[in-house]
């Protein structure tokens, strides 16, 4: 994380040129300098109201998306514009004044609702005194392409055709909270993510825009039969087991399967009672739990640790690794791996004494 109180200059980099993964927190003291510091952005910022500015931004850069939050003290007169072939969508918060909720191009902004503005447009936006807004950035070709494959509709007739589009003020709170975890986990990690989980970052943030209907969705398709359904779930479950030594993810697993996202999450919840995601967790912690018990039984030259089994069932990031498998199981790993050792020695000692 990087912690930036001095004047920033814009790079005027795209999404396609930034570091695959970068998380930075920047402080500014003058609105000009605000602007200046999100990056790949074209816009000016008029301060309206008098006083000492002071604007936040936490910013997260993943290879085709940009996550962000930004804070300003005063009443800005704002003009903006992304980079051409990417979508903005903008999420004001409920910490916002109700006296004052900004507004896009003229328009009000209400507090059910998000904005939207394609890139190489340029638009105007009015924030009031106080104002935190999430921002969403994503390539166009990446949003198609995930559109296509895990979703499974066309992008063209989906994306909104107005600046303001009304989710509803519980949608849109839970779609607050996530970007806000996101943004959370993202700058306290201590380690650049793996390809993989940044691929996961990116799936997340678009199927909750699909999910809150930031993107509208065609209503969903009947069910597959009931024996198709379980076909589904035990497939997937199959392909998790054949690539265990990483963590495959829903999107993955749509394009396997030639299902889309909604498609999947029906099948486990009608086959299961729980998300897909959930599900094949689980199963790979109860994988890694067997291989921790049976590492117990093996010799000393073969001996592996937490970390080893961890690894072999695509838990890179250890203390999260730990912290699921507590969750789950009530126990850490390492309690496993001992508790199984204890009890092959007193088998090897009972054995012994007869």
């Amino acid at each position: 994380m990087t912690i930036d109180t001095s004047s920033g200059t814009s790079t005027g980099a795209t999404l396609t040129t930034r570091p695959s993964f970068r998380v930075q927190t920047l402080v500014a003291h003058d609105a000009d300098e605000q602007a200046r510091n999100l990056d790949g952005w074209h816009q000016t910022y008029d301060q309206l109201t008098a006083g000492r500015f002071v604007g936040g931004l936490t910013e997260l850069s993943l290879d085709h998306m940009q996550l962000f939050v930004e804070t300003t003290s005063h009443t800005l007169r704002q003009t903006c514009e992304v980079q051409k072939d990417a979508y903005w969508f903008g999420i004001p918060t409920f910490s916002t004044p109700a006296s004052g909720i900004g507004r896009i191009d003229a328009q009000v902004i209400p507090g059910d609702a998000l904005a939207f503005r394609p890139g190489g447009i340029e638009f105007e936006l009015l924030t009031p005194a106080g104002f935190e807004i999430f921002g969403v950035v994503v390539k166009g070709e990446v949003l198609r392409r995930y559109a296509a494959d895990v979703e499974r509709v066309g992008l063209a007739g989906r994306l909104p055709n107005a600046q303001v589009v009304p989710i509803g003020a519980a949608r849109k709170q839970r779609l607050c909270t996530s970007l806000r975890r996101l943004l959370d986990d993202g700058a306290a990690r201590s380690t650049p993510l793996s390809s993989v989980a940044r691929n996961h970052m990116q799936a997340s943030v678009l199927a909750a825009l699909f999910d809150v209907g930031a993107l509208s969705a065609e209503q969903p398709a009947a069910l597959p039969a009931r024996a198709r359904r379980q076909s589904i779930v035990s497939d997937a479950r199959d392909y998790v087991l054949v690539h265990r030594d990483r963590a495959v993810g829903v999107p993955e697993l749509c394009e396997r399967l030639h299902v889309s996202r909604r498609t999947l999450q029906y099948c486990f919840q009608d086959v299961l009672e729980m998300a897909p995601a959930t599900y094949l967790r689980a199963i790979r912690l109860n994988g890694a739990r067997r291989d921790l018990i049976a590492a117990s039984a093996a010799s000393a030259a073969s001996a592996r640790s937490v970390q080893d089994v961890a690894a072999a069932w695509g838990f890179w990031h250890l203390s999260q690794f730990a912290t699921d498998y507590r969750k789950l199981f009530g126990v850490r790993p390492s309690d496993t791996l001992k508790s199984a050792s204890g009890g092959e020695r007193l088998t090897v000692q009972a054995s012994l004494k007869h």
